[in-house]
C-alpha cells in the first residue's frame, strides 16, 4: 500500500488507510462506471469526495506500476500544482495506492467536495442570452490558466463546475477529474482554440468565448474566432 496525505489532513490519516475495507459502505454514489465517485462525510465532518479507479488491466498495470504514474498520483499532484498557480480545482487531500503481486490493483483519491452545482452543461439547449458574464468570465478563467502555461487535456462539459456568487454576482470556477494535464507549456493560439472544442454549445457561445479569450490574451479577435470554430465543428463531425 502506497500512502499520501496533505499535511494539512493528517487527522484523516488512518480513515483514508481503510477506505478499500470501508469505500462501497459510504456515503452517496455520485458516478458508476469502471470507476466509482462517492460523496462521503469525513470522521471531523468534511465532506469529500472519494474516487475509486478499479484495477487496470494487465497491460496498464504494468505501465502504472513502472513507468507512468497512477491516474489517482497525477490527480493529486495537479491538484497541488493548480493551488500554487491560482487555479481554483477541490483541495487535495489524500491517494492510496494497492498492489497486487508488486503491480498496481485499485487506487483512491480524495479531495474536497465542491460547493460549485453547476457545471457547462447547461450550454447544451440553453441559449447564450443571461449566460454572457459567464461566458465572459470563463473565457479570462481559462486564459490565465492558459498563461501559466497549464492545459486541461479533457476540458469538456462535466469538469468545469461552476456557480455565481448571489452578493456580487461574481463567477466562480473549479474544475476537475484533472489527471490529464500539462504544465509548464506554452499555449499558443492555436493549442488554445482546440482545447475549447469539446464543450458543448451553440455557435454564439463559442463565438462570444473565442472574442473574449482573444481580448484576455491579446490576440486577434478574428482570427482566434475562426480557429474556435473550425477546431469545435471538426470535432464535433467526426463524432455524429
Amino acid at each position: 500500500m502506497n500512502l499520501v496525505v496533505n499535511p494539512k489532513y493528517n487527522h484523516l490519516k488512518e480513515w483514508v488507510t481503510r477506505l478499500p475495507e470501508t469505500f462501497a459502505s459510504q456515503g452517496e454514489v455520485l458516478y458508476d462506471s469502471r470507476n466509482q465517485i462517492r460523496r462521503i462525510a469525513a470522521p471531523d465532518g468534511c465532506p469529500v469526495c472519494v474516487k475509486r479507479f478499479h484495477s487496470p488491466r494487465f497491460l496498464n498495470r504494468l505501465v502504472y506500476s513502472f513507468m507512468r504514474p497512477p491516474k489517482a498520483v497525477r490527480a493529486y499532484k495537479n491538484a497541488v500544482l493548480l493551488q500554487e498557480h491560482g487555479v481554483f480545482t477541490p483541495e487535495p487531500i489524500a491517494y492510496l495506492l494497492q498492489t497486487q503481486g508488486g503491480l498496481l490493483g485499485e487506487s483512491y483519491l480524495v479531495c474536497r467536495y465542491s460547493s460549485l452545482s453547476r457545471n457547462f452543461y447547461e450550454f447544451r439547449h440553453h441559449p447564450l442570452e443571461g449566460y454572457e458574464p459567464v461566458v465572459k468570465a470563463f473565457a479570462r478563467f481559462t486564459a490565465h490558466m492558459h498563461e501559466q502555461g497549464i492545459l486541461h487535456l479533457d476540458y469538456s462539459p462535466g469538469n468545469i463546475l461552476f456557480d455565481i456568487d448571489d452578493q456580487n454576482g461574481q463567477v466562480q470556477f473549479e474544475i476537475v477529474d484533472i489527471n490529464r494535464m500539462q504544465f509548464d507549456r506554452f499555449v499558443s493560439l492555436d493549442t488554445a482554440c482546440r482545447n475549447f472544442c469539446r464543450l458543448w454549445g451553440k455557435e454564439d457561445f463559442f463565438r462570444l468565448l473565442a472574442r473574449e479569450y482573444a481580448q484576455a490574451r491579446g490576440f486577434d479577435a478574428d482570427t482566434c474566432t475562426s480557429l474556435t470554430l473550425k477546431h469545435w465543428k471538426r470535432f464535433w463531425r467526426f463524432r455524429k
